[in-house]
């Protein structure tokens, strides 16, 4: 039923909404917002586990995050970003971990990067009855072949790939596919040639949904900033306010002062104690 009410989204023109969550607490902040999809993303290398890139992220670190978010869920479509190396050695090995995110962890879907060099794996594990997210132009996992982390699509030659990409991973049953960094009128000719919703990411106004990583849109990670993200909050620098502020008062004995103290005697009887 998911999978038919982001068609009609596409079919009606409401905006499909995705955030990345790595972890139950955020999941739940992210679903009781009402966010319509949610990414357990292989971003989470860079942004929880410090990895330079997303490229040694594996998946029993993305199966553990995704257990967690999807504990925190109980309205989102959650999908599982599969590893670089988890589905490009064979189609049998894409189906074997691509179903480990809906075995155990519980994920509704999974995503994976790639254009026609992917539609044959696509099917695969669409017929094995597990929904996929496409994802091409900027793919992460193989920036470097790509000349690293830059606009995708700019000349004809690599936009008319690009549409081709898109045809060939709709034909082949993917539900939805992620445009990232592409310039925006062929984020647009996409979408409005292809009839699977298209989620954007660094691609213009013109996608049926758009996509950011919820800590570049909160302002936690602050190592860089892409140019597409835009900052709803700026969390960093009051978090490490917060932190400073504990330092002093822990260092000068200003805290735990009374009002955050248990009292002992009579003070403490009749008296709540514990959250």
């Amino acid at each position: 039923m998911q999978l038919a009410r982001f068609q009609n989204k596409k079919l009606t023109k409401e905006p499909i909404t995705m955030l990345t969550a790595y972890d139950y607490q955020f999941a739940r902040l992210l679903d009781q917002a009402g966010i319509d999809m949610i990414l357990v993303g292989d971003s989470l290398g860079m942004v929880v586990l410090g990895y330079e890139s997303t490229v040694p992220v594996t998946m029993e670190e993305m199966l553990h995050h995704a257990k967690a978010v999807r504990r925190g869920t109980e309205k989102a479509f959650v999908i599982g970003d599969l590893p670089y190396m988890s589905y490009q050695i064979s189609v049998e090995e894409a189906i074997r971990n691509a179903g480990r995110f809906l075995k155990e962890a519980g994920c509704h879907g999974v995503k994976l990067e790639g254009g026609q060099e992917m539609a044959e794996t696509v099917r695969a594990v669409t017929r094995a009855g597990i929904p996929v997210v496409g994802h091409i132009g900027l793919t992460p996992q193989t920036a470097t072949a790509l000349g690293g982390y830059k606009v995708q699509g700019a000349d004809a030659e690599t936009a008319k790939r690009l549409c081709d990409d898109a045809v060939a991973l709709s034909q082949a049953g993917a539900f939805s596919i992620v445009l990232e960094c592409i310039p925006t009128e062929l984020a647009r000719h996409i979408t409005e040639t292809i009839p699977i919703p298209t989620i954007g990411i660094g691609a213009g106004p013109f996608c049926d949904g758009q996509v950011l990583v919820t800590h570049d849109l909160l302002g936690i990670f602050d190592k860089f900033t892409p140019r597409f993200v835009k900052k709803y909050a700026n969390l960093a620098p009051l978090i490490k306010d917060a932190l400073a502020a504990f330092l002093s008062e822990v260092r000068e004995g200003k805290f735990p002062d009374a009002d955050h103290s248990f009292g002992g005697g009579e003070e403490g009887k009749g008296k709540k104690t514990l959250p």
